[in-house]
Parts: structure tokens; C-alpha cells; sequence
């Protein structure tokens, strides 16, 4: 799927059909030097940090958990949270979930774990 040229709409549901794993966050679009990312969550993802900026978290549709080492953040449709930079967080969900992921351009989504579930940057849907 082309990415949709600026200054046109897009739909997140068209761009979510596009995305069939879990854990591989996709790009819908950019701002500066900031990237809007679609991901599907289900199950538990790795312990990390992105140790030079922060990382926000949407939820599009269902529900999703971010812990940290002292406490835990349950986010439902329409909600979102900013994850400080440098920061240990997990994130999880018992069902899938739909996110957007707001981030500087050329984040690894496992930060600074040595994971499984490291996705290729900078694929588009």
C-alpha cells in the first residue's frame, strides 16, 4: 500500500486491514521529523526504554496496559499516554489491540532490549 500523500485523508481502519502481525508497528505518516505508527498489539511485548525520546501511545480500538516498574496504566479506546524518555515500560494487551504510535523518526520499537520482536523501521502501509 502507497503512503497517503500530505494533505490527504487517510482512514486508520483501511491502513489497520494492511497490517496482519502483531508487534510490528507500521508507518502511516510523518511530520517533521515525528512518525504516526499502527500497530496491533495481543500478549506481551519486551521490558525496554528508549533512552533519547519520549514515545505516546493511542489506543484506536480495545485496550492495552503500560507498566512500569512501580506501576501499570490501562488505556481504552480514545485514550493515550506519553512515556517519558529513558524510561522502563512494557506494554501488553489480553486482546488485540489498535494503537497509534507517535515518535521521532527511526525509533526501534524494542528500545534498548535485544528481542524477537524488533521490527524493520520505516515500512510503510
Amino acid at each position: 500500500m502507497p503512503p497517503t500523500p500530505k494533505g490527504e485523508k487517510l482512514s486508520l481502519a483501511v491502513k489497520l486491514a494492511g497490517i496482519d502481525e502483531h508487534w510490528s508497528p507500521r508507518v502511516i505518516a510523518e511530520m517533521n521529523d515525528v512518525q504516526f505508527k499502527l500497530v496491533k498489539l495481543h500478549g506481551e511485548f519486551v521490558w525496554h526504554a528508549h533512552d533519547t525520546t519520549d514515545e505516546t501511545f493511542l489506543v484506536v480500538r480495545g485496550e492495552m496496559q503500560v507498566a512500569y516498574r512501580d506501576h501499570e496504566v490501562t488505556l481504552r479506546e480514545g485514550e493515550m499516554v506519553v512515556i517519558p524518555r529513558g524510561v522502563e515500560h512494557i506494554t501488553r494487551a489480553a486482546d488485540e489491540c489498535h494503537a497509534l504510535i507517535i515518535e521521532p523518526r527511526g525509533v526501534v520499537n524494542t528500545g534498548d532490549a535485544d528481542s524477537d520482536l524488533t521490527a524493520a523501521n520505516d515500512v510503510w502501509v
